[in-house]
């Protein structure tokens, strides 16, 4: 058995590995790691202030994640998402999640719906708070928690990759507009609707829902990035 005295070193090596990645989420959102550029281990560590030993494992679960990809002997590529491939991903979770969502809606209990409540809450007051990476993760849990009610993990599973292939980026202008804040309160809305049963508003909030989530990535891939403050610096001087 190994020294269990560096046990300890392991749990702080995994923590700066959150860390980074946290810090390295950020500035994907905010547009400072631009889609299509590369960008490489050991710049990043210098930028961070940290080893680059963190930031590659960092980069790999982003990578994982299909937020970037590897580039041999260079580093990493921010994933880059053509608008058509934007279209292709919309009209494939509509045609996957409205019919879906309706059918939960007449399946699912009361109870059931009802404990989905807080994590609707939760993508309203994240986007309030201009909590960025916060409000995506809720928004992933809320919608993939959702479709789970239907039974089907295949299903839940496209739907993963789609969002995945489909991730915002560049949303803080956004979210200086406040125009995050009405996407965010549609889940609330839709939730509301189905403990109603009123399935033709579900279908018709679903499909606004997408719509305007669709807007929303061709409105960030618009957004000139001039940020004053960098998300990078932000965990050296943390």
């Amino acid at each position: 058995m190994g020294d269990l005295k560096q046990h300890g070193l392991i749990k702080a090596q995994e923590r700066l590995r959150d860390q980074v990645g946290h810090a390295l989420r950020a500035a994907l959102i905010a547009g400072e790691l631009k889609p299509g550029g590369v960008y490489s281990a050991p710049g990043l560590a210098a930028e961070l202030g940290v080893s680059a030993t963190p930031v590659r494992e960092a980069m790999l679960d982003l990578a994982r994640e299909g937020l970037v990809e590897p580039v041999r002997n260079k580093g990493f590529r921010v994933t880059e998402v053509s608008e058509k491939e934007l279209d292709q991903c919309t009209e494939l979770r509509m045609l996957i999640e409205v019919p879906t969502v309706v059918r939960i809606t007449a399946l699912a209990t009361a109870e059931q719906l009802e404990e989905l409540r807080p994590q609707a809450e939760e993508i309203v007051a994240k986007a309030r708070a201009h909590d960025l990476i916060g409000y995506l993760e809720a928004d992933r849990r809320f919608h993939l928690t959702l479709l789970g009610l239907a039974g089907n993990d295949r299903l839940v599973e496209t739907v993963g990759d789609l969002r995945k292939r489909s991730r915002l980026y560049g949303l803080t202008g956004l979210d200086e507009a406040g125009k995050l804040v009405s996407s965010a309160e549609e889940h609330v809305e839709l939730l509301d609707l189905m403990i109603a049963r009123d399935v033709a508003g579900v279908e018709a909030c679903m499909l606004r829902h997408l719509g305007h989530v669709r807007s929303l990535w061709a409105e960030a891939r618009d957004e000139p990035v001039e940020r004053p403050a960098g998300r990078l610096g932000a965990l050296r001087r943390g």
